[in-house]
């Protein structure tokens, strides 16, 4: 049986991870993920990202989480915005920030995944993916 939405699996195994303290975290590949990782090592959430095969020889992409100290974590949340049953969608005029500037919101937009700082200097809306902060 499918998944029904990989974009929440792989929010879902970051914040397992994070808060278990891994240093890395494996997630399905699919060019949304390998996007969404893209923004979060630009935005500094992540050291990296990798391509890797697992046992069975299926593509996975293997992310590296980031920790400042022994202590924090550099994602304290990460929530999914828009879902399968419902999408959410914003103009450019209206795309909202996440605390005040101190997190990002990761948009899929006409130019590609963007965070909302990136769509507001591109003037472009579009679909919400997911929250950070």
């Amino acid at each position: 049986m499918g998944m029904t939405d990989p974009i929440a699996d792989m929010l879902t195994r970051i914040r397992n991870a994070n808060k278990a303290r891994f240093k890395s975290v494996t997630v399905h590949m699919s060019q949304i993920n390998l996007n969404i990782a893209k923004v979060l090592k630009k935005s500094g959430y992540v050291i990296g990202y990798e391509n890797v095969k697992d046992e069975k020889g299926y593509q996975m992409l293997k992310i590296a989480l980031k920790y400042p100290d022994t202590k924090r974590t550099v994602i304290t949340g990460i929530k999914r915005i828009s879902k399968p049953g419902r999408r959410v969608y914003v103009a450019a005029d209206s795309i909202p920030k996440v605390l005040n500037g101190y997190g990002i919101s990761v948009l899929s937009t006409s130019s590609g995944v963007i965070t909302d700082e990136e769509a507001r200097e591109l003037n472009v809306g579009g679909e919400v993916i997911c929250n950070v902060w």
